[in-house]
């Protein structure tokens, strides 16, 4: 099947309950069976069940019922994604600290999971199911993302992030002088709506190519609330195709680099930091 093929989006009821997904989904598509249970695998069939919640379906022989809803969400091209793999730095009891690689999602959408990190970590034999994604990094960034084990450990990480209780830095390279070394520069432009606050330190600057590699905190939590600021501010970060000038040929220059707070479980200080350079091998804690 030709990776250039228009996705492909088909929902049904089941009736008959001899067939089997594939099965069903191969007859109202004309897609091979042998594409569905992949799509399956991968995250892209979904059951809605009367009375429970809509869930992902990975096993070609799962049992049907009469009176369940399949839905298939088909792109051929998110199929055949081959990201590169994160890497687990840390493995706590109650959470894991983890290296997100550009390119990767931070979790799965309807057309599949297996480019995200989530899925990667549910695959683990040691945290397997209790996964749970408590924040998020955009696609094209780079860098620390946490994740809990379990209900009670996603319910008090969560509530950390929504009260700021978590310190979270940023690294990027920004076109232009924002201004010399060592000044901080804050952004409040509010964004859809609500505050938003995001602190820039200028660390270096590169005359040569005419941008700064800058430190960054956040006060507030907004969607895309880095990139959207520093758009805003005249210095969009190089590789952002989406609120910058263009293209630059390279990608994103954003790297979560820090994360810092007080472990809800254990009471002690905890500090997860990358290296100077945003190198996944050289976790600081």
């Amino acid at each position: 099947m030709a990776n250039d093929q228009a996705p492909i989006i088909a929902r049904l009821s089941v009736a008959d309950t001899t067939g089997t997904a594939p099965d069903l989904l191969s007859a109202a598509t004309g897609l091979s069976k042998t594409a569905v249970k992949e799509a399956m695998t991968k995250g892209a069939v979904w059951l809605k069940r009367p009375g429970s919640k809509e869930r992902r379906i990975r096993k070609a022989g799962f049992a049907l019922l009469a009176g369940d809803h399949l839905a298939l969400y088909y792109d051929p091209a998110i199929l055949a994604l081959i990201p590169e793999q994160p890497i687990q730095l840390a493995r706590e009891r109650h959470y894991s600290v983890w290296y997100k690689p550009a390119g990767l999602l931070s979790q799965g959408s309807r057309y599949g999971d297996h480019c995200s990190l989530l899925r990667h970590a549910e695959k683990l034999k040691e945290i397997g199911g209790a996964a749970r994604l408590v924040h998020r990094l955009d696609r094209e960034a780079r860098g620390l993302v946490l994740l809990a084990h379990g209900r009670q450990a996603a319910a008090a990480l969560s509530r950390m992030f929504q009260t700021r209780a978590i310190d979270k830095r940023y690294r990027a390279e920004i076109h232009g002088i924002l201004g010399p070394v060592g000044e901080v520069v804050t952004c409040d432009a509010p964004l859809d709506g609500k505050t938003a606050r995001t602190l820039v330190t200028v660390r270096d600057i590169h005359e040569d190519r005419e941008t700064s590699r800058v430190d960054i905190r956040l006060e507030t939590g907004r969607y895309h609330q880095i990139r959207r600021h520093l758009s805003l501010l005249g210095h969009p970060l190089v590789g952002d195709r989406r609120y910058g000038a263009g293209n630059d040929g390279i990608g994103l220059q954003l790297v979560a680099c820090s994360l810092a707070f007080i472990c809800p479980f254990i009471g002690r200080q905890r500090r997860y930091v990358l290296d100077d350079d945003g190198s996944a091998v050289g976790l600081r804690r």
